[in-house]
């Protein structure tokens, strides 16, 4: 009988087997590190390009802040020129103001109203005085209240009746406080106050109308 020995056959395709095997292996190891490497490449290049995307950002933030801070700095100048102008126009508006306010009491103050004195304060003027009747005083706040260009929302403050001169010769009148406010030319034709609006003759202890 003729025998065959197999074994060195099946040992070469063993090996064959083998070195097949450790070149898929090889093969997919080479293939995975190049796409390791290509995605890594790909990671790294959109790393890359963010970060410089984030310092263009950056730098146009800053510059952004920086004309920002230019802008506040340019309007905080122009607010206190305007308003060193605006003092200068008060201050020229506010040297003719004595004139306005006594040509405004000359016409405004009807007649059986007397004027002992008067004082300014910043916009606000204090007249004292004194008048024949209740009558008299509401028509002076009246008169202050709608018909003058110059002066505006007068209040009357107090108003009470008193003898003026002794013995016989006393008359009886009533004793008025009015604060008044007086304009500046560049608020003159402003709206002025709607009628109406000044306090009426009121306080305690006002006598009764003669």
């Amino acid at each position: 009988m003729i025998r065959i020995n197999l074994l060195p056959h099946r040992e070469e395709r063993r090996k064959q087997r083998r070195q097949a095997f450790f070149a898929m292996l090889a093969l997919s190891a080479l293939v995975g590190g190049i796409v390791l490497m290509v995605v890594g490449g790909f990671i790294a290049n959109s790393i890359f390009s963010q970060e410089a995307r984030n310092t263009i950002i950056r730098n146009a933030n800053a510059k952004l802040d920086l004309e920002i801070k230019e802008i506040a700095s340019l309007k905080q100048e122009i607010d206190a020129l305007k308003a060193r102008q605006q003092a200068v126009e008060d201050l020229q508006s506010d040297r003719n103001q004595p004139v306005h306010l006594l040509d405004e009491l000359v016409k405004q103050v009807p007649e059986g109203i007397y004027l002992r004195s008067f004082k300014q304060e910043a916009q606000r003027v204090v007249l004292n005085g004194y008048a024949q009747s209740n009558e008299r005083v509401s028509e002076l706040l009246r008169n202050l209240s709608n018909n003058s260009p110059w002066l505006e929302r007068p209040d009357l403050i107090e108003i009470r009746s008193t003898a003026l001169g002794q013995g016989k010769d006393a008359k009886k009148v009533f004793d008025f406080t009015i604060n008044v406010g007086i304009k500046r030319e560049s608020a003159k034709d402003a709206p002025a106050q709607k009628p109406g609006e000044a306090k009426p003759v009121a306080a305690a202890g006002t006598p009764p109308k003669p």
